[in-house]
This record gives structure tokens, sequence and C-alpha cells, in this order.
């Protein structure tokens, strides 16, 4: 597992935090960001799969 993988799972996480309580508090920015934050952990987790790849391909 990349580096990326646990990183992104981690910003996907904390988005989702964000956008859920931008969602109960009325907070329409906060829940933006938390978006914002989803979609960025999960280019960055596919990313990090992309690169897992590539290096085990290597490897080989």
């Amino acid at each position: 597992m990349h580096k990326d993988e646990v990183k992104g799972a981690g910003k996907q996480a904390k988005g989702a935090v964000k956008d859920a309580v931008g969602g109960l508090t009325g907070n329409s920015k906060l829940q933006a960001e938390g978006r914002m934050d989803k979609a960025e952990g999960k280019v960055q987790q596919k990313a990090g799969e992309v690169k897992d790849k590539a290096g085990k391909a290597l490897k080989n």
C-alpha cells in the first residue's frame, strides 16, 4: 500500500465529517470544503494505487 492511499483515505474521512457538520449546521461553506476534501482524497488515493501497482510491476 502506498502512503498516498492512506493520506487520501484520511482526507476523504475528514471531508465527510466537514460535509456532514456543514449540512447539519447549515454552513454551506464548510459543506463545500468537505466535498472538496473528499474529492481530493479520492484522487490522492487513486494516485497512490497507481503508484503502488507501478512499483510492483517494475519489481517483476
